[in-house]
């Protein structure tokens, strides 16, 4: 029997974002969903271990309304505050320092959009509120475009995380710059994460295969037929991505190698 590497598992196989570590490799947002508890039964289908916040459109404090709390419970995930519909970097900073102030929340997630239809990061505005940021003493994963040199400015400006689209969010095309996207991971000396316009499992299967360290996706479970199986899905599309990633594919070639050796036949 041929010795080979053992298989990753989801508990020996971490990652691991400004000290904090992870088994799963899905992150998952709270939008779009019928009501909290469809979205709480979809992050436990996903495996996840992070759900992020858009502290703009998500109940958090208000008890005479539903509130997110009380379904996506903040001792079993992790929380991600996310700076969603800012389209500023003084928005975007002004609204995690709420965040903080009101959740202690010091790992978030900044995104600074364009108003534009394809809703791409502003990165000027990303660049100048990253800064901010880190002087203030938070963890800041970045949500941005596949650009490879402003992924190298992110990471040294002091970004925990880079997040590259894979396309615009919300899109479900998919990953549109592969070899963007690889070239950023080969670079990167903190985790990349794909994030936004995944759509089905086979999109966040070959983000995994690139060497992507997670995925974050909302609308493709959130905007399914039937969310909680998709969840279920995705969750094995990133583990099967990972595993394919670590096991290392087969070289490419120009011309057939058959399966059986075509030597002395009889």
């Amino acid at each position: 029997m041929n010795a080979h590497a053992p298989i990753a598992t989801e508990t020996s196989d971490t990652w691991t974002v400004a000290g904090r570590t992870f088994s799963s490799r899905l992150i998952v947002g709270t939008g779009k969903y019928a009501d909290y508890a469809q979205n709480a039964a979809a992050a436990e289908a996903a495996g996840a271990e992070i759900v992020t916040v858009a502290l703009r459109r998500v109940n958090l404090s208000d008890p005479t309304q539903p509130m997110l709390v009380d379904y996506v419970k903040p001792d079993r995930f992790t929380f991600l505050p996310n700076t969603a519909g800012c389209f500023t970097g003084e928005d975007a900073v002004r609204t995690l320092r709420l965040a903080r102030e009101a959740g202690g929340w010091n790992l978030v997630k900044l995104e600074v959009l364009s108003n534009t239809a394809h809703l791409y990061p502003d990165m000027v505005e990303t660049l100048r509120a990253l800064d901010m940021l880190v002087k203030d003493g938070f963890d800041v994963m970045v949500y941005c475009t596949d650009d490879v040199v402003m992924a190298q400015r992110l990471e040294e400006a002091g970004a925990a995380a880079i997040m590259p689209a894979a396309a615009p969010i919300g899109s479900g095309l998919g990953l549109q710059n592969a070899v963007n996207v690889r070239l950023i991971v080969e670079q990167a000396k903190v985790p990349v994460l794909v994030d936004a316009g995944v759509g089905t499992p086979s999109d966040a299967v070959l983000a995994m295969e690139l060497g992507c360290d997670a995925v974050l996706m909302n609308t493709a479970i959130a905007g399914a037929r039937d969310p909680i199986l998709m969840a279920s899905a995705m969750k094995h599309a990133v583990i099967a991505g990972r595993q394919g990633y670590l096991a290392g594919r087969m070289p490419r070639r120009m011309y057939a190698d058959p399966s059986s050796p075509l030597a002395g036949l009889i």
